[in-house]
């Protein structure tokens, strides 16, 4: 099932276990705008080429919308929606006054050279700039953009709209960017395993996680896990996999990654077929890598308890009812990757206040409001009788169908 059909299941089911009006629950499934670009750049060696590039603003009820720009060769308006949907219900799940967006360029980042990659994010800022903003839309890195992409995009819109640094976050330091960004998603995901474990009388300590996915995400959680006593037994890559039954060696993989493209040739670890990592031997599983790769072929030979859904849409909905008959807990992507966009809040508030904050205030108030989060879910599970999914789902769509309502949305 693609991304977008599982996120609209789920949301017509929150629909129905809130009992939503009907006219009210199609008009939260339409987005507010979708927006279609060509970006035409001369190439370095002076040959036009052209890409076409794409923003879908979902929903504006609670405040601006908010979401990641992706460079990627399968951007496609199906995807780019249901990412732009799932902002909006996991703003309102987190409580930060946004709504939500997605966007992207068809294109592949690693056949474009740094000038190349400058000159198309530039055509695609001329493209939108009277679209987004400060209190309109509010970008953000995605996979294949980074801080980068950012600083190219606030210089350009600056050029239109005199300097705006919190018209997009996710930026270098020296332009605006926040503190504790860099770890944010990651240690989002350590504050919500936290709060789970914590609710069955266990903590991060002693227990065996298998980590899919080592980039950005995966290895500050990684790190992290590591630093608070629990036990990392398999991680994986786009180069492949390792295990080590005692537990790897984190920070002596970090630095190895460091200077090595190739995780398998790490000494501290034996290579394994990172097609059985995810039904490897664990007590935690964290997918922080791409969507759909639970399903309903390996769902039944999964053999974690508990698992962190670090990356969007790694569980489909036919694995879904599989592991919940296994009793498997699973912490939903709404909530459990919401530290990047919480932090990204952060890093808006600011730039709007022209006043920057610590990196321990930055984590401290991540902390709390992912406690926050979880707390309020769980109230949502016991209220409504459901999973924590469904907790999540229906906590965010109720938020922003409230927002919507008193905001007179049939007028």
């Amino acid at each position: 099932m693609n991304a977008l059909a599982a996120t609209n299941r789920n949301f017509r089911h929150a629909a129905r276990i809130l009992g939503l009006d009907s006219k009210l629950e199609k008009s939260l499934l339409i987005p507010f705008r979708e927006i279609k670009v060509e970006c035409t750049i001369p190439k370095d060696d002076g040959t036009l080429v052209s890409y076409v590039g794409f923003r879908i603003q979902h929903d504006n009820a609670r405040g601006p919308m908010k979401g990641g720009i992706r460079y990627h060769p399968e951007v496609e308006p199906d995807e780019v929606n249901a990412l732009a949907q799932l902002m909006t219900w996991k703003t309102a799940v987190a409580n930060i006054p946004y709504g939500g967006a997605k966007g992207g360029i068809g294109c592949n980042p690693r056949d474009l050279s740094i000038s190349e990659l400058e000159r198309l994010t530039r055509v695609f800022t001329q493209r939108i700039h009277d679209l987004i903003g400060i209190h309109r839309d509010v970008p953000a890195p995605d996979m294949g953009t980074n801080a980068q992409t950012m600083a190219w995009i606030l210089d350009e819109y600056s050029k239109f709209h005199g300097h705006s640094p919190a018209v997009v976050t996710g930026k270098p330091i020296d332009l605006g960017g926040s503190l504790g960004r860099e770890s944010a998603t990651g240690l989002g995901v350590v504050f919500a395993t936290e709060s789970v474990l914590a609710e069955y009388g266990k903590s991060i300590s002693g227990m065996k996680f298998v980590i899919q996915g080592f980039g950005n995400v995966g290895s500050w959680a990684a790190k992290l896990i590591h630093d608070r006593g629990g036990k990392v037994v398999a991680v994986s890559d786009i180069t492949g996999a390792i295990k080590n039954p005692d537990g790897i060696d984190i920070p002596a993989l970090l630095r190895y990654k460091e200077s090595n493209a190739n995780l398998k040739e790490f000494q501290g670890a034996d290579a394994m077929d990172p097609n059985d990592l995810l039904v490897h031997e664990c007590d935690v599983l964290i997918p922080c890598a791409l969507g759909g790769v639970i399903n309903k072929e390996n769902a039944a030979d999964v053999k974690a308890k508990f698992i962190i859904e670090a990356a969007n849409h790694p569980t489909d909905p036919e694995a879904d009812e599989i592991l919940s008959n296994k009793g498997v807990v699973i912490l939903p992507d709404i909530y459990a990757n919401a530290g990047g966009v919480t932090v990204s809040y952060f890093e808006w508030v600011q730039n709007i206040q022209g006043f920057m904050w610590e990196e321990e205030k930055v984590n401290c108030e991540l902390k709390r409001y992912m406690h926050k989060a979880f707390l309020d879910i769980k109230a949502m599970c016991q209220t409504h009788n459901c999973n924590l999914r469904m907790g999540a789902f229906t906590l965010g769509v109720n938020r922003v169908a409230r927002a919507t309502i008193l905001r007179g949305w049939e007028a």
